[in-house]
């Protein structure tokens, strides 16, 4: 079964909106690994308008499922990383103010940086992963920085899969294909929802995890938390990738 991690930024941007605690980052870490959640993702950024540096700290104290870290690797974040040791650091290439996500790595120009950031958070046991367009140049040159894995920036199959699923899907699976034969690890994430996720994961081969925050935190206003964890859950118990 392909694993769920839960980005739980957007909590976390609910409650900075307004001051105090309230929705409790902590609690609702911990509530998702109660509800079933394989894995909590994190994506700190400097400016820290939805996790904060402490949340990164306090959520490491009081959960036991994997703990996935997704950020740019400039020297704070590195350092946070090393500071609170998680199961598997995600490196993406955006800036600081940068909305979300919207682009994986070029690791042909990037390789040196990325390979020397890498070593450096597996001397110390940290899995680490890049973030990654499907171009099949940038994902073997991927596997010359040392990395453990690549997770798929799936944006453009969410956006393109109502109008034609089998073309949108088609990079992806070839993509997964060559990360199969490189012996990389193969995570996915970005604009995944209920709608698109079961398609996804059933034809992507070798899919390890998938890291879903936005939708699902979306959708749990409607059927609530613990619900839509299972409701997730459910699309990928039954993959076939």
């Amino acid at each position: 079964m392909t694993r769920l991690s839960v980005n739980i930024n957007k909590i976390a941007t609910l409650r900075n909106a307004r001051g105090g605690n309230i929705p409790d980052v902590l609690k609702a870490a911990i509530d998702c690994q109660m509800f079933g959640a394989h894995g909590i993702t994190v994506h700190p950024r400097p400016d820290e308008r939805h996790i904060r540096y402490q949340d990164v700290r306090d959520i490491k104290t009081y959960i036991t499922t994997e703990f996935n870290i997704e950020g740019y690797p400039s020297k704070p974040f590195i350092d946070l990383v090393l500071s609170v040791m998680p199961d598997q650091v995600t490196l993406v290439p955006d800036p600081p103010d940068a909305i979300t996500s919207d682009q994986g790595w070029d690791t042909i120009s990037d390789k040196q940086f990325l390979s020397e950031v890498i070593s450096v958070f597996r001397s110390h046991g940290i899995r680490t992963s890049l973030f990654m367009g499907t171009d099949p140049g940038h994902i073997e040159e991927a596997a010359n920085t040392g990395t453990d894995r690549i997770e798929l920036y799936t944006e453009p199959y969410a956006a393109g899969y109502t109008s034609n699923r089998e073309k949108a899907i088609e990079p992806f699976v070839k993509a997964a294909i060559l990360a199969g034969e490189l012996q990389l690890g193969l995570n996915a994430g970005h604009d995944l929802n209920l709608g698109n996720l079961k398609y996804f994961a059933d034809n992507i081969p070798g899919l390890l995890e998938v890291s879903i925050g936005h939708a699902l935190i979306s959708d749990a206003l409607y059927f609530g938390l613990e619900n839509s964890i299972q409701m997730y859950l459910r699309q990928l118990e039954q993959t076939g990738g």
